[in-house]
């Protein structure tokens, strides 16, 4: 942890937001996972529970180790659910079904090999994912179980399952990451390759989405309703209308916490219907209401690049913090509750945030009455830049809790700032570690396969 809540791996995010995905369904590179889901959402559906009328048996064995059908179903259940949520088109189920059995027996030789190397997760390591994934979405730790319990969900199977990718998380960066490196003639040749090229594949978009969420047999008369709702959001979103309150307000999409925006993604990425209907348009227009199985969508351009690319422009802000770290003599929700008297003192004019900082912030900005200096896109953790991005000028978050603690956020300033050459060589750098990292991690993956001895069973009965 450092004073400035430095982003972690390229694998610690979806490691505390998002189950494992189909590579090849949702298009995704090599195993890595889309990361796109709501970390509650996420956290809901990891363990979502088999029906019991599914008869259970084994499907397949993995050096001896059994994979049954009740888990190829909870796996493909919870694959459907985030295809549907993107809107692309449904697969088969049986051929999913058999897409779902692969992904479980690659994860399976790869846990076996971080086993053989001695590689294990303790029950810290997976109270703090549980903790993370409770922080991103606001809540305390007893509140996500709450829910969890609500959806029928068991909490040791849920945390078997974080532990889990804790262990494929860690057997990745031991046996992959930790052997990528990139040179200046890498970088080189990354930037010849993406500038060179024109194809659509290489185009990256970032946009921002309101949902409109269509329920399965829904009357003729309550789709025309909620199509007329779409249609005055991008009615107002093409008058000018701030479209991070429009998708806070009307969007029923993971991503309306956050203003309604994706991040930037490659094309190939999102769903067709959002490219297709994008592509042409320049950043700040507006497309839309499209129809999908999961509803209307309104979507406007954020930003839009050759892919690999990083962005000669960047929003930055410029946010002050109080940081309550939690420990025996200081629990989360006293911390939550100290926070919370200090954010109605300054919202009252009884106190100050810089001297209430200065005074109680237990980290290195403290002297500096919280400040944090001007941060670019991916400097802090996802659930500190979610909140901190959420904010106006001038405007202070509830209490976050996060993986470091608890904080107050106040942002003072944004800004539209252009990169140096050196600055976007740096982005580059580490754009082209990423994709070393993929290609990396594909052939390894592939190896750690050809290793294993597999035994077809029964085939998957979805």
């Amino acid at each position: 942890m450092t004073d400035r809540f430095t982003a972690p791996s390229r694998l610690s995010t979806w490691l505390l937001c998002a189950p494992l995905l189909l590579a090849s369904t949702v298009q995704a590179q090599g195993l890595r996972l889309s990361g796109q889901l709501s970390p509650l959402r996420s956290a809901s559906t990891l363990s979502a529970p088999a029906q019991q009328s599914t008869a259970d048996f084994i499907v397949a064995l993995v050096n001896s180790e059994p994979i049954t059908n009740i888990e190829v179903r909870q796996r493909l259940l919870r694959v459907e659910q985030q295809i549907a949520q993107e809107g692309t088109p449904m697969p088969a189920r049986d051929v999913l079904a058999r897409e779902v059995l692969e992904q479980i027996i690659n994860e399976r030789a790869q846990m076996q090999q971080a086993t053989e190397l001695g590689i294990t997760v303790d029950e810290a390591a997976v109270t703090q994912a549980e903790q993370s994934i409770a922080a991103q979405n606001q809540i305390a730790p007893d509140e996500l179980r709450r829910r969890l319990a609500a959806d029928g969900i068991d909490i040791n199977r849920f945390r078997n399952d974080l532990r889990n990718q804790i262990l494929l998380q860690r057997v990745r960066e031991r046996q992959v990451d930790s052997r990528v490196r990139v040179t200046d003639a890498d970088i080189d040749d990354f930037i010849r390759e993406r500038q060179g090229s024109n194809d659509v594949t290489n185009l990256e978009l970032n946009l921002a989405h309101v949902l409109v969420a269509v329920p399965e047999g829904a009357s003729p008369e309550r789709i025309q309703e909620l199509q007329a709702r779409a249609q005055g959001v991008a009615d107002r979103a093409r008058g000018g209308a701030d479209f991070a309150q429009l998708a806070r307000d009307f969007s029923e999409a993971p991503e309306r916490t956050n203003g309604g925006v994706f991040g930037m993604r490659a094309a190939n990425r999102l769903p067709t219907l959002f490219v297709d209907a994008t592509r042409a348009l320049n950043p700040g227009a507006v497309a839309g209401p499209l129809r999908s199985p999961a509803g209307f969508h309104v979507l406007k351009v954020i930003e839009k690049r050759q892919a690999g690319m990083p962005a000669a422009v960047v929003t930055q802000t410029r946010a002050r913090h109080i940081l309550l770290r939690t420990s025996p003599q200081l629990s989360q929700s006293d911390a939550v509750a100290r926070l919370a008297g200090y954010r109605q003192q300054i919202a009252s004019g009884q106190a100050n945030f810089e001297a209430l900082a200065r005074e109680h912030s237990q980290d290195g900005s403290a002297s500096q009455g919280g400040d944090l200096g001007w941060a670019s896109p991916g400097m802090f953790v996802p659930e500190f830049e979610q909140a901190m991005n959420a904010l106006r000028p001038g405007e202070m978050s509830a209490p976050l809790v996060s993986r470091f603690g608890v904080h107050l956020i106040r942002v003072d300033e944004r800004r539209q700032s252009t990169l140096n050459q050196r600055e976007q060589r740096e982005q580059v750098r580490g754009l082209a570690r990423e994709k070393k990292l993929d290609d990396a991690l594909r052939v390894w993956s592939q190896d750690t396969r050809s290793r294993a001895f597999v035994e077809y069973r029964d085939p998957p009965q979805p």
